[in-house]
Parts: structure tokens; C-alpha cells; sequence
């Protein structure tokens, strides 16, 4: 398998790992579908990429929306005939205690960071089921991996991405769809989940935590054009990253 020519839809494409990630397969030859809900950050990526040869496009969208997933793929599929791969990668992470018992915060959570991942997973597995390939990569967190105090539901949510990956590649294994799978644990990577968080011990902590450890969300960028990459026969399922200082 080689990304030269690879159609690749990646959500939360608009800042952090996803523009990361889309700039570096662009530099790679992929063809991409950008989605998020800033059109002007959009704008900006697809401008930057195709001003140096590369192939983009984007259309503004809501991960917790099943009806801007689907469109996202048909977009591709109008575009570019098919689709390749996708990068399920918008998240939220406003953590806090659970005693602080913000609610609708947690909802968020939800919808974004395990509704999306099955919107998106909706919209593609039946292209991918018809066309016998493909490959679904999202992005979890170390949370998905360890519990840490103040990230119940945040943790809630990338575990359940993690085991809905799993039995996802499982199900493709047993039923000849060669559908590959990758699910990525990144720790402290530069991005603007902190914003997102209004508690204000739980930022604190975190904020030392990034601002000691945090490194370019162009390492994880590397990570996914390396599971894109492998051969057709090939699934790399788990892949964590993070600072080598960091003790996560």
C-alpha cells in the first residue's frame, strides 16, 4: 500500500492532529476530504495545501450529525470516486470531577467523542463493505488506555472507542470485508483540547502537565501516514504516542 493517490477523509481536520495529519498526507500525494465546523480554518488548510501542489477539499460539518458524515463521504465519493481511508479524529476533553457533576459537558463527550466515531463509522462501512477495503483509523488518548481522577467520562468515552475498534476489525476479519483498523493512544500532544476545560484545578493540572511535556501533533501525523502505509494484508490495530519525558 503506498498514500500516493489514497482518498482520505479526516474529521476534526481543522487545527491540532487533523490539519497536522492532513498537510503531511497531502505532502505524501494522498487526495483529501477535510470536515469541522470552522469553515475560515478550512479555508486556510486547503488553501495552504493546494498552494504547494497538494489535493484537498472540505466541507463544514458536525460529527454528531449522521446526516454531515454521510455527506462528507459522498463528497468524496463525487470528487474522487471512492474512499480509502478515514481518520475519525474530532474530540472533546472538558474533564473535570465528577462531583463537579457538569453534565451537559459530559453529554458533549459523548456525542463527539464516541457518537461521532460511529456516525463517521456509519456513513463509510457500507462503501467500504461493497468495495472489500478500506481503513478506519481514530484517534483515542492514553485515557482510553489508564484512568486518571477527573477523567472519568473523557476516559469513558476513548475506552469504548477503544474495544468498538476492536471487535469493528474483528467483525471485517470474520466476514472478508478486509476492512483494516488502527486506533492511536496519544498522550500530551500540542492541541486545543484544554480549552474546552472551565474547571479550574483540573485545567491547572493539565496545563502543567502540557507545558512540560507536549510535544507536535506532527508526531502523531506520522504515526497515521505509517498505518496508512503498511500493506493491503497488514492491520496495525493499537499504536501509543507521546513524549518520551512524559511519564504517562
Amino acid at each position: 500500500m503506498t498514500i500516493q493517490n489514497e482518498v482520505v477523509i479526516i474529521t476534526g481536520a481543522s487545527s491540532g492532529i487533523g490539519a497536522a495529519t492532513a498537510k503531511l498526507l497531502a505532502q505524501k500525494g494522498a487526495k483529501l476530504v477535510l470536515g469541522a465546523r470552522r469553515a475560515a480554518k478550512l479555508t486556510q488548510l486547503v488553501a495552504d495545501i493546494t498552494a504547494t501542489g497538494g489535493q484537498a477539499i472540505y466541507q463544514v460539518m458536525d460529527v454528531t450529525k449522521p446526516a454531515d458524515n454521510q455527506a462528507l463521504v459522498q463528497l468524496a465519493k463525487d470528487k474522487y470516486g471512492r474512499v480509502d481511508a478515514i481518520f475519525l479524529n474530532a474530540g472533546l476533553m472538558p474533564n473535570s470531577p465528577l462531583s463537579a457533576l457538569e453534565v451537559d459537558k459530559w453529554q458533549a463527550m459523548v456525542d463527539v467523542n464516541l457518537k461521532g466515531v460511529l456516525n463517521g463509522i456509519a456513513a463509510v462501512l457500507p462503501e467500504f463493505k461493497a468495495q472489500k477495503f478500506g481503513h478506519v483509523i481514530t484517534t483515542s488518548s492514553v485515557a482510553g488506555l489508564k484512568a486518571y481522577p477527573g477523567g472519568a467520562v473523557y476516559g469513558a468515552t476513548k475506552w469504548a472507542v477503544r474495544d468498538l475498534m476492536e471487535v469493528l476489525r474483528m467483525e471485517s476479519a470474520q466476514e472478508g470485508t478486509h476492512i483494516r483498523t488502527a486506533t492511536i493512544y496519544p498522550a500530551a500532544i500540542q492541541s486545543e483540547l484544554l480549552q474546552t476545560i472551565d474547571d479550574k484545578t483540573t485545567l491547572q493540572g493539565m496545563q502543567q502537565v502540557y507545558e512540560t511535556y507536549q510535544i507536535a501533533p506532527e508526531r502523531v501525523a506520522n504515526v497515521v501516514a505509517f498505518t496508512i502505509d503498511q500493506p493491503a494484508d497488514t492491520n496495525i490495530s493499537e499504536l501509543t504516542i507521546g513524549p518520551t519525558d512524559q511519564p504517562w
